[in-house]
């Protein structure tokens, strides 16, 4: 350390010219002038946050009506599941509460509109003891069994 004199200057940690100096008009354009190599390339989807998804498939899934179309829960269902749910006088967001679901999930099963899960439709069946599936729709939920 004795050697280093006042005018030598130590830098620990720095880099010289960093990327963003690289990518400036000033660098590249001063880099073309001296005839040193620029190589510039664009990134495929770079800078963009484009998500791809098969959008257009469900789409056209959803306006099918042949044999691609998606069951939904019949209107006898969704009328027993509201039967069910007012004699127990409960709201849509009560019963959601219990079968831990969304109102909305409830809204859509008793408009007909929702596409029917087994857990959901077994949730249901318990929180309001009556059958939604099978022949025997509507009865009370083990009513046979000892």
């Amino acid at each position: 350390m004795a050697e280093a004199g006042w005018s030598d200057v130590t830098y620990i940690g720095h880099r010289p010219g960093g990327q963003k100096q690289a990518r400036s008009k000033q660098a590249v354009n001063s880099a073309m002038r001296s005839g040193t190599g620029v190589d510039s390339e664009k990134k495929y989807g770079g800078g963009g946050n484009i998500q791809k998804s098969a959008a257009k498939n469900t789409a056209k899934l959803d306006r099918e009506t042949e044999e691609l179309h998606h069951d939904s829960v019949s209107l006898d269902v969704g009328r027993l599941i509201m039967q069910g749910r007012q004699a127990k006088s409960m709201t849509q967001k009560e019963l959601a509460t219990k079968i831990n679901e969304k109102p909305q999930v409830i809204n859509e099963y008793e408009s007909a509109k929702a596409i029917p899960n087994q857990q959901i439709m077994g949730k249901l069946e318990r929180a309001l003891g009556i059958k939604l599936r099978g022949k025997d729709k509507g009865k009370p939920l083990g009513g046979g069994k000892k």
